[in-house]
This record gives structure tokens, C-alpha cells and sequence, in this order.
């Protein structure tokens, strides 16, 4: 049959659709494995009998390969209709449009599996890394999955150019776009269908940035990615234009900055509609928190409260001195002070205490905080200055350090118990065991009685 596609950003493609052909009378695919192609006619079909012997041998699901054709102008059509012709579990996606982003569009939107993964044609990545890819999605532990060759226990090979280039990128991302997931850019990714059909539409870039537009809108809707870090090695024939891919990568970041801080994204509705109910610390019984998790969790708010701490002492002793002369050193210190609590607040809350927004209130009572940091050191200045008042500037600076010290740990305990409280506006930020419906699963999870297939069934 024949579909037209409109993906957003006026592209149109002509997509013709050849619908699977289950080797299991009236069971649908549970997972369908997406490989996007253009001018692949040499790698296409050493990889799909690859793929699907070995999905055969260890997938214990009905499964789907569908290879998604972006305009290809070589054999590459040609191969995967053979391949179809050959393999009942094979599908072929034809568009005449190129475009990583749009294949996977259109292939996951016309899909009905619960699970949807992708990878690409060189299978860089070992297949060894699949079922664990996927196997959170069929549990219903986790909304996406993604392969990482950046975390620990992940095993790559290439050279130092693309190394240099990927880490920055996933840097990037997280400083611009507070990503927590640690490698955008690894193709080979999976995602549950009921997500994939909610998300697609609101994703624009149908390049290569559509990996990372889809992570950062599934994270911010409160999804759970889950990584495996994989076995990868470099394909020397990679055709991959690296400068233009780089440029196109930073205009999609920009804007992605722009839709999610203009709010033209509806992040809080799908949140609401997708994301996992809130951990709370009620019980029946009562309260349950163990003691451990608060522990790690305060650990973890010291840590970052003192490096950003430590930062802020150093730019106010910076003001302090630079406006020292002209205000003299209550003014300097009232300056100084100002700046850098707001500066303070605004850190504390994104990356201490897990806030996002604007925080026009934390603002405000951070300012009361800051009344009482700067009756501290401004106490300390008027008592230095009465009992030795010829002091010199070290002496007064030692001084200021000590008491800000002491307006530092003040300002962390009224941080974590008033102004960044996970009760307050019954913020889900509060550590549990406990789910709040713990009789119902996640929503949209997968837990259904889906059968293994049966040696019966392979006749």
C-alpha cells in the first residue's frame, strides 16, 4: 500500500509500505528492529542475515526487521526486496526522501509492535547488546533504551578524531540542554510503541539530530531511558559528513533550547500523561524512608552545594576586593553578597535540589536567607573593626572566609529544610520505596501475557 507522510518542517515523502508478514499465525510482532539505509547495497544484506539469525537463536519473541529505504538511487531497494522475498520476518519501507530522522518516523509511526529499536546498517555495535536493550521495554521497567559507548563497561574502538567529537557533543548537551543520559548519538536504540506514537509527532529534525530531540523531550516528559553500555567498533566506511552533521547538531540544540524554555513544548502534559507516578514516602504504615537512600541523598546535595560553595565564595571574595575602594566594605560586602546569592539560589536550585523553572520564589526566600549570610559577615566586618581596627586586608579577608563559611552551612540546612523541601507544593522529588498506586503498574506498562514462541509455531 502506499502512505504519504508530512513531517513537520514541510517535508514531504511518498512511503510505500509493504505490511509484514507474521511467521506466527495471529501473533503480532513484539519487537520490530528499524535498520535505515541509503546506498547500502554492499553492507545490507550480510546485515540483515546477521541480524536475523541472531535474533532467531536468542530472541524468544515473535519479531519484525523492517528495513526502511531513504531514497536510495543504487541496488540498495533491489537487495532489501530480495531479502523480503527470502525471510518472512522482513519488511521493506520505501521514501523518497533521505533522512535518518524521517525513516525512523515513518517507519515506528506505522508499526503496531510494543517495542521499536533501531540500528544501523554497519552493526558497529555487537548484538550481544540487544536483548538487554530491549528487555526493560517488554518488562515495562523502563519507557526508552539506548547504547552508550561512554559509560563505564562500554568497549569501543575507533580513532581519537570521532572519540574527541562524540564527548564533546554529549557535553554539550548536558551543559545546554541539562541531558542526563551520557550518549545521544550511538545508533542503536529502542523505545516502547505507546511512547514512540505520543512522542513522534512533537519531534521536528528528521536528520540526525532526531535521536537527541527524541531523548531530550522523552526525559524532560519524565521518562525513564535506561543505558547499556556496549561493545562498538568504528566503521572505517562510514559516510558520515562530519563538519555539516556538527552544524546541523548546534541549530537543532538551539532550537530545542528555544522550544522548551519558550514553552512551545508540552512538557508538563506529557508528563502528565506519560511520565511514572510519583515516588512518595507514605505508607500505610507510615512513613518509610530507609535510611541509607537519605544518607546517599544528602551526601550527594553536600557535594554539590560545596562545589558550587566554593565558587561562589571565590566570586564574591573577587567582588569584594574589586569594589572594596569605591564602596568601602560594608557597601562592597552588601554588593558582593547580593550578586552571588542569586547567583547561588539559581545553582542550588536546578542542580542541587533537582527544581527546574523560573523559581520566583525560591528567589524571594533566598533572599531571606541572604539576610541572614550578610548579617554574619557584616557582624564580623563591624567586630573586627571595633576590637582591631588596624587590622590589615588579609586578616580582614580571613575574616569575611570564616564567616561565609558559617553563612554557607546556615544556608544549606535552610536550603534543605524550607526553601527546597520535596514536601512543599508536593514536589516528587521525595525518596520511596514506595510507589503511590503500588497496585497498578507504570502507566502504559507492558506487562502482558505475551508468549515466548514455541517450536510448534516454527513450521
Amino acid at each position: 500500500m502506499a502512505t504519504t507522510v508530512h513531517p513537520q518542517g514541510g517535508t514531504t515523502a511518498m512511503v510505500e509500505h509493504s505490511p509484514a508478514r507474521s511467521p506466527h499465525p495471529g501473533a503480532r510482532p513484539l519487537l520490530d528492529v528499524v535498520i535505515p539505509v541509503y546506498n547500502e547495497e554492499s553492507d545490507l544484506q550480510p546485515c540483515v542475515t546477521r541480524l536475523h539469525r541472531h535474533l532467531a537463536e536468542t530472541f524468544p519473541y515473535p519479531f519484525r526487521i523492517t528495513i526502511a529505504d531513504n531514497a536510495s538511487t543504487d541496488r540498495t531497494l533491489a537487495v532489501a526486496n530480495e531479502l523480503e522475498a527470502g525471510m518472512p520476518e522482513v519488511t521493506v519501507l520505501h521514501l523518497d526522501a533521505k533522512g535518518r530522522g524521517l525513516a525512523l518516523r515513518a517507519a515506528w509511526g506505522l508499526s503496531q509492535a510494543p517495542v521499536l529499536a533501531y540500528m544501523d546498517v554497519d552493526l558497529s555495535t555487537d548484538l550481544g547488546a540487544l536483548l538487554p536493550l530491549v528487555a526493560p521495554l517488554i518488562s515495562g521497567h523502563s519507557d526508552l533504551a539506548i547504547g552508550t559507548r561512554l559509560a563505564p563497561g562500554a568497549r569501543v574502538v575507533r580513532g581519537p578524531k570521532r572519540e574527541v567529537i562524540s564527548r564533546c557533543y554529549n557535553l554539550l548537551l548536558r551543559r545546554a540542554l541539562s541531558a542526563r543520559f551520557s550518549d545521544a548519538q550511538c545508533g542503536f536504540k529502542a523505545i516502547r510503541g505507546d511512547v514512540a506514537h505520543a512522542l513522534l509527532p512533537l519531534v521536528q529534525d528528521t536528520g540526525w539530530f532526531f535521536d537527541t530531540e527524541l531523548l531530550v523531550l522523552a526525559e524532560r516528559s519524565g521518562l525513564r531511558i535506561h543505558e547499556v553500555p556496549v561493545d562498538w567498533v568504528d566503521d572505517p566506511d562510514s559516510r558520515v559528513d562530519i563538519v555539516a552533521t556538527a552544524l546541523a547538531d548546534l541549530r537543532g540544540i538551539a532550537r530545542l533550547g528555544r522550544a522548551l524554555g519558550t514553552g512551545r513544548l508540552p512538557v508538563r502534559e506529557l508528563r502528565a500523561q506519560l511520565g511514572r507516578a510519583p515516588l512518595t514516602t507514605d505508607s500505610p504504615e507510615g512513613p518509610e524512608v530507609p535510611e541509607a537512600s537519605g544518607q546517599r541523598q544528602l551526601i550527594q546535595q553536600l557535594a554539590r552545594f560545596g562545589t558550587i560553595g566554593v565558587a561562589s565564595t571565590a566570586a564574591y571574595l573577587v567582588l569584594f576586593v574589586l569594589l572594596r575602594a569605591p564602596l568601602g566594605a560594608q557597601g562592597a560586602n552588601l554588593v558582593s553578597l547580593l550578586l552571588t546569592a542569586v547567583a547561588n539560589t539559581a545553582a542550588n536550585r536546578r542542580l542541587t535540589f533537582g527544581r527546574r523553572g523560573v523559581g520566583a520564589r525560591s528567589q524571594v526566600e533566598g533572599l531571606v536567607v541572604f539576610g541572614l549570610g550578610l548579617a554574619l559577615t557584616s557582624g564580623a566586618l563591624g567586630a573586627l573593626k571595633a576590637f582591631a581596627p588596624d587590622a590589615g586586608r588579609a586578616f580582614e579577608l580571613a575574616v569575611l572566609i570564616g564567616a561565609n563559611l558559617t553563612a554557607t552551612l546556615l544556608r544549606f540546612v535552610a536550603f534543605r529544610a524550607w526553601v527546597f523541601h520535596p514536601r512543599r507544593d508536593g514536589h516528587a522529588n521525595a525518596p520511596s520505596l514506595q510507589p503511590a498506586r503500588p497496585s497498578e503498574p507504570a502507566p502504559g506498562s507492558l506487562f502482558q501475557p505475551i508468549r515466548p514462541r514455541q517450536p510448534e509455531q516454527e513450521s
